[in-house]
């Protein structure tokens, strides 16, 4: 697979975690795609293990999250730019502390917009916990495992290269 293939399946995925945001839009199923794309376009032994390993933990997060409550985000208060905050939050958490960082990221960051939106530490605190409430769980949960996908499949074409 050429340069310019990986660019477009990284650009897919890209789109894929920006999309987890977005409700109602199919984010995970993007990310999904992109490494169904690539495993078929780079029929290798790794990478049929990396899409049967996205597929698998794609399908986990998806019966954890019927078990969660179902997304009520803008009742709960919720606000797109929180969203942005808590997914560049969980980005970041996600490539500093690799894997788990992703988890106190996203709660730093939608933290940090409610923080600079409300002015006061009680009030960040409880519109954070009503976000969460409201289905910023499902939310954190979809997009951690877009994240680790992510990562794999990084590690992969890093390792195949």
């Amino acid at each position: 697979m050429g340069a310019w293939e990986l660019l477009l399946v990284g650009l897919v995925i890209l789109l894929g975690l920006s999309g987890v945001l977005v409700p109602g839009a199919p984010g995970s199923w993007l990310v999904w795609a992109a490494v169904l794309w690539w495993a078929f376009e780079d029929p290798q032994e790794l990478s049929w293990y990396v899409l049967v390993g996205a597929t698998a933990v794609l399908f986990l997060s998806q019966v954890i999250r019927w078990h969660l409550p179902p997304r009520r985000l803008r009742t709960s208060g919720a606000t797109p730019r929180m969203a942005v905050y808590a997914g560049v939050g969980a980005l970041l958490g996600f490539v500093l502390l690799p894997v788990l960082g992703a988890i106190p990221g996203f709660l730093g960051g939608a933290y940090l917009a409610e923080r600079l939106r409300l002015g006061s530490h009680r009030a960040a605190k409880a519109s954070v916990r009503s976000a969460m409430r409201g289905g910023g769980t499902s939310v954190l949960v979809e997009l951690f495992t877009c994240l680790l996908i992510t990562g794999a499949w990084l590690g992969a074409v890093i390792w195949g290269a």
